[in-house]
């Protein structure tokens, strides 16, 4: 696979895992999946992960990985690079992923005691990927193997900080977002 088709292919099979924390942020509040329970002196998650939010990206996550499997074919014929389409399996084990990644990054920050929004280097960047790329190998095996090669995971691993910080940054600048992390 040339180095442009593995970055096009890794970057498409991670959308449905890109999307759902930036849709449980939109869509937000509610009740805390914790339900303000605390584990010594520190909540277990905070306020920030709720069950609306969480429902909500999972949901964005897999809409999109329909949508993005009915044009599958058509970017593939128009682009020459052939993207895959996704399996319902796949498509909740990204978006479900995603956002139990984040929930268990959540949960290592207030056992680290770090508040909510407070930088976790590498753990912010990759808590997603750490959770949604085995949860999809598991519920997806086959279009797993088929689509995640090792040059695709390793594009993953590179390219995911570099979206995940500059779209941070932007978020920032626009004022959707307290902090540029």
């Amino acid at each position: 696979m040339a180095v442009l088709e593995t970055i096009v292919v890794a970057f498409w099979a991670m959308l449905p895992a890109y999307v759902p924390n930036n849709a449980a942020v939109l869509a937000g509040g509610g009740r805390p999946i914790d339900g303000g329970r605390t584990w010594g002196d520190k909540r277990v998650l905070g306020d920030g992960k709720t069950w609306r939010g969480t429902a909500a990206g999972i949901l964005a996550g897999v809409l999109l990985a329909g949508a993005l499997t009915l044009v599958a074919d058509d970017v593939s014929a128009a682009s020459g690079i052939d993207v895959p389409a996704f399996t319902p399996l796949a498509a909740l084990g990204l978006a479900a992923g995603a956002m139990l990644g984040d929930i268990t990054a959540s949960f290592l920050k207030r056992r680290t005691g770090r508040q909510r929004g407070a930088m976790f280097p590498g753990l912010d960047q990759l808590d997603f990927v750490v959770v949604s790329l085995p949860l999809t190998a598991l519920l997806a095996t086959e279009w797993f193997f088929e689509v995640f090669t090792w040059g695709v995971i390793a594009v993953v691993v590179v390219l995911t900080p570099i979206l995940h910080v500059t779209t941070n940054m932007i978020a920032y600048q626009l004022g959707l977002k307290d902090e540029p992390w």
